[in-house]
């Protein structure tokens, strides 16, 4: 598809904020596909080949509709040992292997074509999604889909890709997940560890009523590509990439949980970037240290209260609110005065009402900030394990006798639409 004959919205979002060039695409060459699959990749020589035979293991009739492209990256300081196995994968790419996969890569590892120094994976999504427009058509309301080069999918991976959003009306999705079994006792431990605290802040959440009540993995999640465009493209971070997208797909089109298959990432060290699953599992295994804080039933009941209120009192001053907040919490209302609440109040309710409001308000209000205010919020709690956290979240939700770490995985899975 030639960039002129984008619709305006995509021909604007290329031409002020696309990120393809001087990076290209190699390999398939075709077009006219309902959907495209981005799998950045920095020094994963031994396990990006293991990822695309799961993606091959789908139905020929969707892996014909689907481009798939790998964005070998790495900045020009990476570790010698990184871009060396940069360059075995590139190679590897180019004995065009996987047949039945339509195939395509892009080199932003050689010299010339790295990454800048500010930038990391989320800049290696942007690359492939953006290049990726041009490839699709765009009569079929096209998918834009993330992987990673560490992670394994189903058989069924496409086809409930693919019939979820032919029914659903959201713009964007989020993959049900487990993370593959640590290496070690310790490892597993630790990685079920983590999981539990993302389940249960995603649980937190949805239970207070927010609509960031999503699990952000980089690996297992996906969008219609007018969605993309409309949510301003990914971002390009070093870390959190996926966090940031999500919060803005949730604003602009809407993000839904698909359900019926399952997205397997690795359970690893890994210095890829700054902060994430692998920095996480590192840090807990080697040095006994915790990169997260499970939150407190009592820090979700504050948002849930304030959320409530909001939703009654919109049409109020922003001093009720205020004073509404300080009998909710001190430490909420403390929170609102500091990010400048009187001003953003009172600007919403001039330029919008009724639904409009409520919705420029949590586009305000969003994941972002509920994540400062419950940060903020549980500085104040007592130190508790995350077996009695988890515990009391799931009583206080209208789920008792939920009493360890295991059963409180498994019960959550479940929940979260994980596959047995």
């Amino acid at each position: 598809m030639k960039p002129d004959s984008f619709d305006p919205k995509t021909a604007k979002y290329l031409r002020t904020r696309g990120a393809n060039s001087p990076w290209k695409l190699v390999g398939c060459q075709a077009d006219g596909f309902r959907a495209a699959i981005v799998i950045p990749a920095l020094a994963e020589a031994d396990s990006l080949p293991k990822t695309l035979h799961s993606l091959a293991k789908n139905p020929s009739v969707l892996l014909n509709q689907t481009l798939i492209i790998v964005v070998v990256n790495n900045r020009l300081t990476a570790d010698p040992e990184q871009k060396a196995q940069n360059k075995l994968s590139l190679c590897w790419l180019e004995q065009r292997p996987c047949p039945q996969l339509n195939l395509a890569w892009v080199d932003a590892a050689g010299s010339g074509f790295e990454l800048p120094e500010k930038d990391g994976v989320g800049l290696a999504r942007k690359i492939g999604f953006d290049l990726a427009l041009a490839q699709l058509d765009w009569g079929t309301n096209p998918l834009l889909i993330s992987l990673d080069a560490d992670s394994l999918v189903d058989g069924n991976y496409l086809p409930m890709l693919f019939a979820h959003f032919e029914r659903n009306p959201c713009g964007a999705a989020y993959l049900p997940f487990r993370h593959q079994a640590g290496e070690t006792p310790a490892q597993e431990a630790a990685i079920r560890e983590y999981e539990l605290y993302l389940r249960a802040y995603q649980f937190g959440l949805h239970w207070a009523g927010s609509p960031y009540a999503v699990i952000s993995i980089g690996s297992a999640l996906a969008c219609r590509a007018s969605a993309y465009v409309a949510a301003g493209g990914m971002k390009r971070r070093q870390a959190g990439e996926d966090f940031y997208f999500l919060q803005q797909l949730v604003k602009t089109d809407g993000v839904s949980p698909l359900a019926g298959t399952l997205v397997q990432p690795a359970a690893r060290y890994s210095t890829r970037v700054p902060f994430g699953t692998g920095r996480t599992l590192e840090a807990r295994v080697e040095q006994g240290k915790s990169l997260y804080h499970f939150i407190s039933a009592d820090s979700f009941r504050v948002l849930k209260n304030w959320l409530a209120a909001v939703d009654t009192l919109h049409t109020e001053a922003a001093g009720i609110l205020i004073a509404q907040a300080a009998q909710i919490s001190p430490l909420l209302k403390s929170f609102l005065v500091a990010a400048d609440f009187f001003a953003v109040w009172q600007k919403l309710q001039k330029q919008t009402s009724g639904v409009q409001f409520l919705r420029a308000w949590h586009d305000w209000f969003d994941g972002l900030k509920t994540r400062q205010l419950l940060t903020r919020l549980e500085q104040e709690q007592a130190e508790q394990s995350s077996e009695i956290l988890v515990s009391e979240l799931l009583r206080t939700a209208g789920y008792p006798n939920m009493s360890g770490c295991s059963e409180q995985l498994q019960f959550l899975e479940k929940l979260q639409g994980v596959c047995a």
